[in-house]
């Protein structure tokens, strides 16, 4: 069963949800600037306003308590603090928006997770070359230590970097998400090493510095979906499995978590492409320099954002071009039997979690793991009766659970994407995910609980007043 102190959450991000994107001397993110040159976000939508938490952060309040949620993951925007990402600029506003949203969460007996970084880096760091430079490492813990003097005497688990997969694949290699790049086979890879560096330097300093006194726990969020043969009885298919999981979720887990180094798997399939490709450049997946920290056991906890499952079989490279597909090498597909949710690629396959989970104790030291994002994809007419989605939670869990029971696995949190609809990044508000419906058409911006928010708030509470009887609860049929 679950801990008596199990976190109960539901998560967003600043750029999704908080709007004035120049309010009160915030400065311009990545994102801002990605979204407003038009072409890139489904109907030219973008956040400047989104759910204009940034004035209605009061009615966000609302929305966390009507759950009944013990946390809170949001995250802080570089931007609105730091404009010029430095600093020797900080914006007294943005500290006392963000100041009034951690005081009010713990008014309420709710515990914030913060994130430093989700996906909005400030749009002058990026005209210094972003997260390809070098630099910004030392830019991000410079902006780490000021947040963490700033708010850590009041928040105990911190997220540096959110999904550093996503960041540098989405928005480095295919170039679909903000900075908007498609340096194939190459950038991504910087990316996401400069991001281990970064993320390497903020734990050592929060370690150093700031750990005795505050007293909280420092980890980074890394996506994966859990990645099966398509034969388990095909040598190529397994090996392809392996590859795939070894490109997504140990590319990062495997340098933090195992060795200090990127999975020995990962780094001889991208080497081998490079000498067939004659390659004469860098090394294109960088190797950690001495100078910098150690990278290995820089996380308190395991954090897994997770949405799918796939089968892996081999082959579906692209054979023209240097790029992450040829050296990844593998072609993943969807099992027929998996019901689809709202969008095409997020089969629903609430097994796959409970294996993941399994996966990671096993390969991964057996740490402690919260489940930072999970959840279920809406679009088309409204549907406040979202009873597909009120299934998908109590499977979901009910998985959760054995996955503590039977397996064994340390889970100490659950928190669902998102506490309300938001801007998806390039679905902008076509895709809904959250457990409060907002009505972006009317200036009020008002939130309405859906089905599946009512249903997870039975859950949490069923969970906080009894220890027992709860299994047979999620396995209620509709």
């Amino acid at each position: 069963m679950f801990p008596r102190d199990f976190a109960w959450g539901a998560s967003t991000s600043a750029y999704q949800i908080e709007g004035g994107w120049q309010a009160d001397g915030k400065g311009p993110s990545i994102w801002d600037t990605f979204c407003h040159e038009k072409g890139g976000v489904f109907g030219n939508q973008n956040g400047d306003v989104a759910c204009n938490s940034y004035e209605l952060w009061e009615k966000d309040l609302e929305c966390i308590q009507q759950l009944g949620l013990t946390h809170y993951r949001l995250s802080l925007s570089w931007a609105r603090l730091l404009p010029d990402g430095t600093t020797r600029n900080v914006n007294q506003k943005g500290v006392q928006y963000y100041n009034r949203v951690i005081d009010d969460l713990l008014a309420c007996n709710v515990s914030p997770m913060v994130t430093l970084y989700h996906f909005d880096l400030p749009q002058a760091i990026q005209n210094l070359g972003g997260w390809k430079s070098p630099g910004v490492a030392t830019l991000f813990d410079s902006y780490s230590k000021f947040c963490f003097q700033t708010f850590g005497d009041r928040v105990k688990l911190w997220i540096t970097i959110n999904e550093p997969h996503v960041c540098a694949k989405l928005g480095h290699e295919v170039g679909i998400h903000a900075p908007g790049l498609k340096e194939k086979g190459t950038a991504a890879y910087l990316v996401g090493h400069n991001m281990l560096r970064a993320h390497s330097m903020a734990w050592h300093s929060y370690n150093s510095e700031y750990r005795a006194t505050q007293k909280g726990a420092v980890s980074l969020a890394l996506n994966s979906d859990w990645f099966e043969p398509l034969d388990p009885l095909r040598h190529e298919d397994v090996a392809s499995a392996e590859r795939d999981l070894a490109f997504t979720l140990g590319w990062f887990a495997w340098p933090v978590f195992v060795t200090g180094d990127y999975p020995e798997l990962m780094r001889s399939a991208i080497e081998t492409q490079s000498k067939m490709m004659g390659y004469s450049g860098n090394l294109r997946l960088p190797r950690f320099s001495k100078e910098d920290p150690p990278i290995l056991g820089t996380a308190d906890f395991f954090a897994l954002n997770h949405y799918t499952s796939r089968k892996v079989k081999s082959g579906g490279c692209c054979r023209q071009m240097l790029s992450m597909k040829r050296d990844l090498d593998a072609e993943e597909v969807l099992d027929p039997s998996w019901p689809i949710s709202g969008v095409s690629w997020l089969a629903v396959v609430p097994h796959g979690l409970r294996k993941l989970l399994k996966y990671i104790k096993d390969v991964f030291n057996n740490p402690t793991i919260y489940i930072t994002e999970n959840g279920f994809a809406q679009v088309g007419p409204l549907q406040i009766e979202d009873v597909e989605r009120c299934k998908f939670y109590r499977k979901t869990i009910l998985e959760v659970v054995k996955a503590i029971e039977e397996d064994g696995v340390n889970v100490r949190g659950y928190f669902a994407w998102s506490l309300m609809d938001n801007f998806e990044w390039t679905d902008g508000f076509s895709v809904r995910f959250g457990l409060f419906h907002v009505d972006f058409s009317g200036a009020e911006l008002s939130r309405t609980i859906y089905r599946s928010g009512r249903e997870y708030s039975k859950i949490i509470s069923k969970y906080k007043s009894a220890q027992s009887g709860c299994q047979g609860f999620l396995e209620d049929d509709y």
